[in-house]
């Protein structure tokens, strides 16, 4: 029987164990994980100590701990030192941001998608090798890591964000998600730490609950991740890495400071952290900085993906990546793909190395800032003045909005828009917030229209 009486004691969760089968500590761990999804329990509630609950309930303290790691590895729970364990702000939101074109009712402003306009010239590339004498080589199996010819081409490319690296440093992906995810299976264990911002972009949040890592947010100012941060996560969190979105950050669009950059690269140098640096918007500023990974690239595992800038669907992603990590990289690659496609690699390489990739990203460039014109005139007062040519943009909402309920609302208007639940870190109280995409929208009218629709419910 339990020790004390907590007839009147404030827990936040006591749940009912009277049905429970089978393992103690996995049933636990499964009420918990109902009670979350369910609504039961809010994002931010404080669960009870381990030490409290396990009398309550009449169990080893030990049965607790394994539930909670178990929710914690889920990414339900976030725990840190000395705060205690809450139910994770981001525990009931969908994480996996896929576009809903096939809705002809919806107009799609969440996830972010590039037109389909700038593929023409991707289409007249893929046409042309069809038509060399080894053309059936691109539909054969292909280097694990890319081949040389695509991985100067891959160097070529991350030239262009101001970072002068070289082949022997670049391994091929199959598209920056691909890549994300194999970089945490490579080189992070179940149960290890990484800090990101306050809010991130879902991908890495959905790779890391799939190997088990935990996310920390670091602290932040304005918009920025600070020194101390960094290094309060290092000494009290034992995070061993850090992710970052340095160029119009998913999803607040935020450009990090030059500072902040050479902050960041001698801080890894110092503690020796491990520094992923996002860089797939870099090539859509005017005048974009010069990466992290410039001032420390043997800190930081660099990821620019075509995605954004050339055509989605050309699913190749170019990697820096320092030398100690290089093996463990490619036979994490290979262990997710066996090799990345020989067509869609070697269209990305021609493409680079004609120039054609250059003009495809001006008209991409052109195409944007038209948007964000009309997003700057109808969402006056609700946007942040930002960058002409930023892919997605930050809508601030009133006081009475969530950004949860923002998106109900926004959806029943017929319009698709993600909530800033969707991208928080650790306990944080989500923003009042929701980010739009300017690109994907198929149309200027289109976009015009989905504006007018959001406008309405923010009045």
């Amino acid at each position: 029987m339990p020790v004390n009486s907590f007839d009147d004691y404030p827990l936040s969760w006591k749940p009912d164990l009277s049905k429970m089968k089978g393992s103690k500590y996995a049933a636990l761990a499964e009420l918990l994980e109902d009670d979350i999804k369910s609504g039961k329990l809010k994002a931010g509630t404080k669960m009870p100590p381990q030490r409290e609950l396990a009398d309550f309930l009449d169990l080893n303290l030990s049965t607790i701990s394994k539930a909670y790691k178990l929710c914690g590895q889920k990414g339900l729970l976030s725990a840190s030192v000395g705060n205690g364990t809450y139910v994770a702000s981001d525990a009931a939101a969908e994480t996996v941001l896929l576009c809903g074109r096939e809705n002809t009712h919806i107009i799609e402003m969440g996830a972010i998608v590039p037109s389909v306009s700038c593929n023409l010239m991707v289409k007249q590339y893929a046409e042309r090798l069809m038509k060399r004498p080894d053309a059936l080589q691109l539909f054969s199996y292909g280097a694990p890591g890319g081949t040389k010819r695509q991985c100067e081409a891959g160097a070529a490319w991350l030239g262009k964000s101001g970072f002068d690296t070289d082949r022997e440093h670049i391994v091929l992906a199959a598209g920056g998600q691909n890549a994300l995810t194999a970089v945490l299976g490579a080189l992070w264990k179940a149960g290890g730490k990484i800090g990101t911002e306050e809010a991130t972009y879902p991908g890495v949040k959905t790779a890391a609950k799939l190997f088990g890592i935990h996310l920390f947010p670091v602290r932040m100012s304005n918009l920025e991740i600070t020194e101390e941060g960094i290094r309060y996560a290092i000494q009290n969190e034992n995070i061993k890495g850090l992710y970052v979105i340095p160029d119009y950050q998913n999803p607040t669009a935020h450009i990090m400071s030059l500072e902040t950059r050479k902050m960041i690269a001698k801080v890894a140098g110092e503690e020796n952290l491990l520094v992923i640096e996002d860089g797939i918007n870099n090539l859509l500023e005017e005048n974009p900085l010069p990466p992290i990974a410039a001032f420390a690239p043997e800190q930081v595992i660099y990821l620019s993906s075509l995605s954004k800038t050339i055509s989605p669907g050309l699913r190749t992603a170019f990697i820096h990546v320092p030398d100690r990590f290089h093996e463990r990289l490619v036979t994490a690659l290979y262990a997710m793909n066996i090799a990345i496609s020989p067509l869609l690699a070697t269209v990305s390489a021609a493409l680079i190395e004609d120039g054609a990739a250059d003009e495809i990203v001006a008209g991409r460039k052109k195409d944007i800032r038209e948007r964000n014109m009309v997003v700057n005139q109808i969402l006056q007062g609700f946007v942040s003045p930002g960058e002409l040519t930023a892919p997605l943009r930050y809508v601030r909402l009133p006081e009475y909005f969530t950004g949860k309920s923002f998106e109900i609302c926004a959806k029943q208007a017929g319009v698709e828009v993600y909530g800033a639940e969707r991208f928080c870190v650790g306990n944080r109280i989500p923003e009042k917030a929701v980010r739009i995409s300017v690109i994907t929208p198929p149309s200027l009218e289109i976009l015009t229209e989905g504006l007018h629709r959001l406008r309405a419910l923010l009045k």
